[in-house]
């Protein structure tokens, strides 16, 4: 077995989320424009016979006791009972029900992780199907690339390459379920017209990138904000940055984010924030281009 495995969870950020309709299965059709971040939770593994989890981090205490890495662990090991498992550690980094995939993300670093340790096993896996029995967001952690993301999460079309952006996170510490929100959406039934398999947009620039994400938003930036009034704070902050070119809410939120041109400009508008606003979660960090 190799040596440490250590592995990010990258932060999951929905640039753009259009709800198109409930479908008759009871889930919602969805259409994302995803990224990761090049900061989030960190998952080490030690290899070898028996399964172990510590948690530690600023957002541990939030966990359950039974969280995503150890349901991913499990799935993985009755896919394949041989497979060399081993102890697991998880800096816990991102705050807990924000809108980032953090579980999701944490999920899929398990089972990358599980992949890398058994090279003599893992091609005959399928990894992105275990990964989809996990969750909708799991898939598409698992691969952690930009993609427009489609259905429940299991189209998938990955896109070559973005522009270089900078970013900035930014969560009141305020826990948001997303079956809340989604509840809260109340979103009418799915027509077939909305359905498309259209190729994900392509960007040569991060003026065409903003250009793009003006013309969409999120369809649950609305219900989220009457279950959790502070984001209209959240996003009033970010939008005073002088920099700041686009000013959003990720996912189900309640984490919101605002993009810049420049690491420089990101981490001032971040500082800024976090000295206004103590009691708050900022970051400042980069989209991950491929």
């Amino acid at each position: 077995m190799p040596g440490l495995i250590d592995e990010l969870a990258p932060a999951k950020i929905n640039l753009s989320l259009r709800v198109l309709g409930r479908r008759p299965d009871g889930y919602h059709e969805l259409e994302s424009l995803v990224v990761f971040a090049a900061f989030g939770d960190r998952l080490t593994l030690h290899p070898g016979e028996k399964f172990a989890l510590t948690v530690a981090g600023p957002f541990a205490a939030a966990l359950d006791t039974e969280n995503l890495v150890t349901t991913a662990v499990h799935r993985a090991q009755a896919a394949d009972p041989h497979l060399g498992i081993g102890a697991f550690h998880l800096e816990k980094n991102l705050p807990v029900a924000a809108g980032l995939g953090g579980g999701s993300s944490d999920a899929a670093a398990a089972l990358r992780a599980l992949r890398r340790a058994n090279p003599g096993r893992a091609a005959a896996l399928d990894w992105s199907a275990l990964a989809a029995t996990l969750g909708a967001d799991v898939p598409v952690c698992f691969a952690a690339k930009p993609a427009l993301m489609r259905g429940i999460g299991e189209r998938l079309h990955f896109m070559e390459r973005l522009p270089q952006a900078s970013i900035v996170l930014v969560n009141p510490r305020l826990p948001l379920g997303a079956g809340e929100v989604f509840r809260a959406l109340d979103a009418a039934s799915l027509q077939a017209s909305a359905v498309t398999n259209a190729p994900p947009p392509s960007f040569t620039s991060f003026d065409e990138l903003v250009d793009y994400l003006r013309s969409s938003a999120n369809d649950l930036e609305a219900p989220a904000k009457i279950l959790c009034p502070e984001i209209e704070r959240v996003q009033a902050a970010l939008s005073t940055q002088p920099t700041a070119r686009l000013v959003r809410m990720s996912g189900s939120g309640p984490t919101c984010f605002a993009l810049f041109n420049t690491r420089p400009e990101a981490a001032a508008a971040a500082a800024a924030i976090a000295q206004h606003e103590p009691g708050w979660w900022a970051v400042a960090t980069e989209i991950v281009r491929q």
